[in-house]
């Protein structure tokens, strides 16, 4: 095999495979990138969870495949110099060029490699930024914890034109609406889909479309010469809607930069998992933390509040999570009593909001 390829381009192609490869591959070969070279060269990266494949541009003098250690292969193609990069086999190494450095690296059989999954059968496509802000809104509230997978993932509801993300770590509920283009409009599908893959498939998006494929317990993602694939979670999930469908008797707007701002200042001052106080009274919030051992901190901004005086405190970086991922001027925040949840939502107009954290209330010592 021999090719020649754009230094950058290789650096992004091979950076954005890699990202799969796992940190204690299960068999040796699972840390290696296979290279495929033919009418173009495509880079793919498989863990039997899930897959990566990049494609891009190449001149190929001689076709071929050679499995190269991937984090390494990450590791050098960053850090070349800016020059055409050649890579040819040479027996049992790969020796790439770039400029005046050569590095021969050790490949590994592959024959070994598993076979990739296919992509399902596209089932619609949304524009690369609207998947990409919902995804960051929802996946936050993904919890880490691997020991209940079903609250790893991002719910996937799918009902003809209309697409529901939704995700929870038993703390916070975050949920997102959006319109896309489906194959068929009568298309219903619903899944999990680990929230960890959804992130970095958002994270790589460079415009365009992400066309979404679901079938046989995979879900396929796919945009601009990218595609992943992933194995999908257990379907079961709470039935989150109807906690976000509650009649509110309270509700505030703040203008949400400034808000953001306050709370990460006044944070500063709180012990971590302490509370954020936030003390609602007509035309103003009192923003207060601390008062510990570390000190304490207060800010006041306007707002403008419907019902009764009410304080209410919540974890700082959940409440923090809930208003990043607004995205009109201002936040309205929807609350019933100290002790009960608070819905954080845009602030819509007529429309219904499309963007909805509930998120719980710490008790006020």
């Amino acid at each position: 095999m021999k090719f020649r390829v754009d230094r950058d381009v290789l650096a992004d192609a091979v950076a954005w495979a890699a990202r799969v490869l796992p940190t204690r591959p299960a068999a040796p070969v699972l840390s290696g990138l296979l290279l495929e070279a033919g009418d173009e060269l495509s880079l793919s990266a498989f863990d039997y969870d899930v897959s990566a494949q990049a494609r891009i541009e190449a001149e190929v003098a001689e076709p071929g495949q050679v499995l190269i250690p991937g984090r390494l292969l990450a590791e050098i193609s960053r850090s070349l110099p800016q020059a055409p990069v050649d890579i040819v086999t040479d027996g049992a190494e790969a020796v790439l060029t770039c400029g005046s450095a050569e590095f021969g690296l050790v490949t590994m059989p592959v024959e070994d490699f598993p076979t990739l999954p296919q992509m399902p059968p596209s089932i619609g496509a949304v524009g690369g930024g609207v998947f990409a802000s919902a995804v960051g809104q929802v996946a936050p509230a993904a919890s880490r914890d691997d020991t209940l997978p079903m609250l790893t993932g991002i719910r996937v509801d799918i009902e003809g034109d209309s697409v529901s993300m939704a995700a929870t770590d038993r703390y916070r509920i975050a949920a997102r609406d959006f319109v896309w283009r489906p194959e068929r409009p009568d298309t219903a599908v619903s899944a999990m889909v680990p929230a960890r893959v959804m992130v970095e498939v958002a994270k790589s998006l460079r415009g365009g479309e992400v066309s979404i494929a679901m079938g046989d317990g995979v879900a396929g993602f796919e945009s601009v010469g990218r595609s992943t694939t992933v194995r999908l979670l257990d379907e079961q999930f709470i039935d989150y809607k109807t906690r976000l469908s509650a009649e509110w008797s309270l509700r505030a707007d703040v203008r949400v930069a400034p808000f953001i701002d306050a709370i990460k200042r006044v944070a500063l001052v709180a012990e971590r998992n302490t509370a954020i106080r936030l003390s609602f009274t007509q035309g103003q919030v009192l923003i207060q933390a601390g008062g510990g051992d570390i000190g304490r901190g207060a800010e006041v901004l306007e707002c403008e509040l419907r019902g009764d005086d009410i304080q209410i405190a919540f974890q700082s970086q959940f409440l923090l999570d809930g208003l990043t991922g607004i995205e009109t001027e201002s936040v309205r925040l929807n609350m019933e009593s100290p002790t009960r949840p608070a819905l954080i939502t845009d602030v819509p107009g007529d429309a219904a909001p499309a963007f909805r954290y509930l998120v719980m209330s710490l008790r006020l010592s």
